[in-house]
């Protein structure tokens, strides 16, 4: 069969280890996958794409929406969607639906791992010996577990996990989120966890109220010697400025594993600030849940593709 004989599924670049699945719904409803090397073969198959399954690594603006003219639906792998434009699909009667609660705990540990490194210095002692150094004054203004002050910014299913993490070693955990009003940790306004926490956990999307939650106004104003982490989207942190509060030693650490711009561009400052864990968008992933988010993915394919109502709808 002819690829002009067949509706086009397309998939946006990805790091998956397989398309097995995607293959396997795609033949059995005679579709074609497509499945784009890179950005500018995403955006010239868009014409032709009645399903668009986008990953992080591609971005649907309003631009491309009048050019989607055969679209049934948009399918977003996990749960951010900050990389579509969600108000143009729908002013072009296109869905958009999301797969979250696939990795939730795999966040969350991330998170969790990344705030008690980060509040231990271990970074900084490791860098210590690197630089043939030794221990100096490291250590010295690190709370005891105990004591820990840790601000979860964010109360859905991946800050609760974190909250509970901390609160089952000890540590004394507070919340912040506009949309909850009972918790099993004390809730607080959003300027109180920022400013006096010694670990600030970020579990928000990014949106336009959002954008530079941190900014450098709000990193002079948090505790001297407070880590912050994102795991959550980039943006959510000015990161030149936070690279500017490490340096100056105002903050003590920075565990980040999504940032603004992705893959991270050679020359960013984050890079050389010290006292930082950087990881490559990897917080969601285990031995389990590229499964599970590509069954779900799928899934919704499927709904869509058979004229079903689609799960989790975000417009």
């Amino acid at each position: 069969m002819n690829r002009d004989d067949r509706g086009t599924i397309l998939v946006a670049p990805h790091h998956f280890p397989g398309l097995e699945r995607e293959h396997s719904l795609a033949e059995s409803l005679g579709f074609q996958l497509v499945v784009a090397a890179d950005v500018d073969e995403f955006r010239r198959e868009l014409p032709e794409a009645e399903i668009v399954m986008v990953t992080p690594y591609a971005r649907l603006t309003a631009d491309d929406f009048p050019n989607m003219g055969k679209c049934r639906a948009v399918v977003r792998y996990g749960i951010g969607y900050d990389n579509i434009d969600v108000d143009a699909a729908t002013r072009a009667g296109i869905p958009v639906s999301i797969v979250p609660g696939t990795a939730s705990e795999e966040v969350a540990s991330h998170a969790f791992a990344m705030g008690l490194s980060l509040a231990r210095r271990l970074p900084a002692g490791d860098a210590a010996i690197r630089n043939l150094g030794w221990n100096g004054v490291i250590g010295f203004d690190t709370p005891v577990l105990s004591q820990l002050q840790v601000g979860v910014v964010g109360m859905g299913r991946i800050g609760q996990h974190v909250a509970r993490m901390y609160s089952s070693v000890g540590a004394k955990v507070r919340g912040y989120d506009p949309f909850v009003t009972e918790s099993f940790v004390e809730l607080t306004d959003l300027a109180d966890i920022l400013e006096n926490s010694d670990v600030v956990s970020l579990h928000l999307p990014l949106t336009s109220e959002t954008h530079h939650l941190v900014s450098a106004d709000v990193l002079a104003r948090m505790r001297r010697g407070a880590v912050v982490v994102n795991v959550s989207r980039g943006g959510l942190i000015d990161e030149t400025a936070l690279a500017e509060a490490l340096t100056s030693g105002h903050i003590a650490g920075a565990g980040i594993d999504t940032f603004a711009e992705e893959p991270l561009a050679a020359d960013h400052p984050i890079r050389t600030a010290p006292n930082t864990i950087l990881t490559p968008h990897i917080a969601w992933r285990s031995d389990r849940s590229t499964d599970a988010l590509q069954d779900g993915a799928v899934e919704r394919v499927r709904l869509a593709l058979t004229g079903q109502p689609m799960l989790d709808l975000v417009n």
